[in-house]
C-alpha cells in the first residue's frame, strides 16, 4: 500500500507537502464571531485546512461528571451546560462551511459519537478526525468506516495494544494515524516524538502529529521525524478562557510555524549527496587537493 491518502483534493503522505490543520476545536467558545475570526488567521497564515470538534454532549460527558459545577463565562453552571454553551449546531455550521468555501480554505471535524457522525454527514467532509478519547470505542470506528470517508485516528491515552485493536477495526485503507500526547499543554519530555516513527515502522498508512506542547519547535521537528501532517490547537490570545487555549498558538506563532515546516520541507533534500553548483566556487577556492 502506498503511504498516502487524498483529503480533499490534494494528497497527503510520503512525498507530498505536510498538510498543517489549524485546531479551532472548542477556542471559538460557542461564538461565531470567533470561529471566524480563527478561520481568518489560518488563511492568513497558509493552514491547509482547518478542523472543529463534534459532540452529543449528553453521550459523551461521564454520568459522574455532568453535574459537576464550574465556573464559566456563562456563569457557575454544570460541565454538562457548559458542553451545550459551546456546541455549534446546524444554523453555525452551514455558516462555517459557506464561509470556509468563501475563503478558499479546507474544514472538517473531529467527531466523538455517533448522532455526531449523521450530524456532519450533510456538509460531506473531506475526512473525519477520531479524538483520541474515542480510540476504543469500535462501535463508532465501525459507524465512521461505513461512511467510506478518510478518516484520521489520533492515539493519545492509548496503549499500543488499543491502537493495533482501533486499527483492526478500521483497516489502514483510506486511514491515517496520527501520534499525540493528551495533556494541555504537553511538557517536552512526554511528548515522545520517536513514536512517530514506531508507527511508521508498525503500519503501512500515513503517520501524523497532532501536538498540544507550548511552542513549535516539537512540531517542526515531527515534520523531520516523517509526520505528513501536523496538527495545532489555535488561538487568538493563550490566556483566554478555556481549556485548550494555554496549548494552542495565538495568530503570530501559527505564521511562524507554517514557514518553519515549509523551510524543513526544504532542507530534508533526497539524501542523495550532491555537489551542488553554488559549491563550486567554494571547491576551486579551498580544496588543495583534487581527486
Amino acid at each position: 500500500m502506498k503511504r498516502e491518502i487524498q483529503i480533499g483534493a490534494r494528497l497527503v503522505g510520503d512525498g507530498h507537502p505536510t498538510m498543517v490543520v489549524a485546531e479551532i476545536g472548542i477556542n471559538h467558545n460557542g461564538s461565531l464571531d470567533l470561529a471566524k475570526q480563527l478561520i481568518d488567521v489560518a488563511v492568513r497564515n497558509g493552514v491547509d485546512a482547518v478542523k472543529f470538534q463534534k459532540r452529543t454532549p449528553e453521550l459523551c460527558v461521564p454520568p459522574d461528571q455532568r453535574g459537576q459545577m464550574r465556573e464559566t463565562p456563562w456563569g457557575y453552571i454544570t460541565y454538562l451546560d457548559y458542553r451545550y454553551k459551546t456546541e455549534f449546531g446546524e444554523p453555525e455550521y452551514t455558516e462555517i462551511n459557506r464561509y470556509c468555501q468563501e475563503k478558499g480554505v479546507t474544514w472538517f471535524s473531529s467527531v466523538w459519537d455517533e448522532p455526531s457522525v449523521d450530524f456532519m454527514q450533510a456538509f460531506d467532509p473531506v475526512c473525519y478526525k477520531i479524538p483520541s478519547a474515542s480510540l476504543t470505542d469500535h462501535n463508532l470506528l465501525r459507524h465512521l468506516r461505513k461512511t467510506g470517508k478518510p478518516l484520521i485516528l489520533s492515539t493519545g491515552m492509548s496503549t499500543m495494544e488499543q491502537i493495533r485493536s482501533a486499527v483492526a477495526v478500521l483497516g489502514q485503507e483510506n486511514l491515517m494515524i496520527t501520534h499525540a500526547t493528551s495533556t494541555y499543554p504537553c511538557e517536552p519530555d512526554e511528548l515522545n516524538l520517536r513514536m512517530i516513527q514506531t508507527l511508521r515502522d508498525t503500519f503501512a498508512c500515513p503517520i501524523g502529529y497532532s501536538g498540544h506542547e507550548v511552542g513549535l519547535i516539537p512540531t517542526v521537528v515531527a515534520v523531520a521525524m516523517g509526520a505528513c501532517l501536523v496538527e495545532r490547537h489555535i488561538t487568538l490570545d493563550r490566556a483566554m478562557w478555556g481549556s485548550d487555549q494555554a496549548a494552542s498558538v495565538e495568530p503570530g506563532g501559527v505564521e511562524r510555524l507554517v514557514k518553519y515546516i515549509r523551510v524543513t520541507e526544504q532542507s530534508l533534500g533526497d539524501g542523495v549527496k550532491h555537489v551542488y553548483s553554488s559549491e563550486m566556487s567554494s571547491l576551486r577556492k579551498l580544496r588543495r587537493v583534487q581527486n
